[in-house]
């Protein structure tokens, strides 16, 4: 049974529908319906938010996979806080104009590392 990384999907999609809010009041503001208008803007928000649906689904799925296979709670929170910090450092950093890149960075290095920990993690446990 997951006990521990329901926290974390649960905290990433309140960071998800954030960001698609923000694509949403973007396009508003650029009065773009479809695409990205050519806005700059518009195309910050639309990849910030794609960025989020790009990495959080494979790493919240590892995740889940090392809970389930028995792994200990330290290790699962340790990976979920890796994963929502990065994906909160990436958000910000790169959301923001101009980019704060040394931001974008960590939360990209955060959300790697989560992924190929518990791609680790997971192997080790299978075996």
């Amino acid at each position: 049974m997951l006990a521990i990384t329901p926290i974390y999907a649960a905290l990433i999609a309140i960071l998800y529908v954030a960001l698609s809010v923000k694509v949403i009041l973007q396009r508003r503001s650029d009065k773009i319906s479809v695409g990205d208008g050519g806005s700059k803007l518009m195309i910050k928000a639309i990849r910030t938010h794609s960025n989020c649906a790009e990495y959080a689904p494979i790493a919240l799925l590892l995740i889940a996979m090392v809970e389930l296979q028995g792994a200990g709670g330290l290790l699962v929170h340790i990976l979920g806080l890796m994963l929502l910090a990065g994906r909160l450092l990436h958000a910000f950093g790169f959301g923001r104009t101009p980019q704060i890149v040394i931001l974008r960075q960590a939360g990209m290095s955060l959300t790697f590392l989560a992924i190929l920990v518990a791609a680790i993690a997971n192997l080790i446990l299978a075996l």
